[in-house]
């Protein structure tokens, strides 16, 4: 899965806490080109028979200057979560560029975007219905804040993982279905 962002959103405090790592916990220092995370989730289809999927999150620095490296970034990723401030108004532009850069010039399902309005520690939440213009209307979104919510939170990114294992899986099967007939 790959995150992509907006500088100064929150991906990285994110990213962290969803493959419960604790790598860069402190004060802010923004991701230099990619930092690659980890993670191992056992049981995630929800039957304790099931292997563990592993996930690699690719944490994207938001800074323009990276874009020369944003095409290898990008290969073969499965998925794309796109994290910014709803309270900043330049965020919500940005959001179409970063749309249409990892999720419509690669060919990705928007069932493969997952957008997350991330709310910082002591900011208000009155954007909660917040409104986006086509065609991110289409998208998954949630509301992210780890200090009301942090359950909420991972259930929601759980919820995403399982739904790109199970587009992973259908493809993988069509194909093994072509190669049989």
């Amino acid at each position: 899965v790959f995150y992509s962002r907006i500088c100064q959103s929150g991906k990285s405090v994110l990213a962290n806490f969803v493959s419960e790592s604790i790598e860069g916990i402190g004060g802010y220092v923004p991701t230099q080109g990619v930092r690659i995370l980890e993670y191992e989730k056992p049981n995630l289809n929800g039957n304790s028979k099931g292997a563990g999927c592993r996930f690699e999150l690719w944490d994207c620095s938001g800074d323009q200057k990276f874009e020369t490296c944003w095409p290898a970034l990008m290969k073969d990723s499965n998925g794309v979560v796109i994290i910014f401030n709803p309270e900043l108004p330049s965020h919500l532009k940005e959001i179409e560029m970063w749309y249409s850069c990892f999720v419509e010039q690669q060919l990705l399902l928007d069932s493969q975007c997952l957008l997350v309005a991330h709310h910082k520690p002591g900011t208000a939440e009155d954007t909660e219905n917040l409104s986006l213009a086509y065609p991110l209307n289409k998208l998954k979104l949630i509301h992210s804040n780890l200090e009301e919510d942090p359950e909420d939170v991972r259930m929601e990114f759980m919820k995403y993982f399982r739904s790109i294992i199970n587009l992973i899986n259908e493809s993988r099967e069509k194909e093994e279905m072509s190669i049989i007939s």
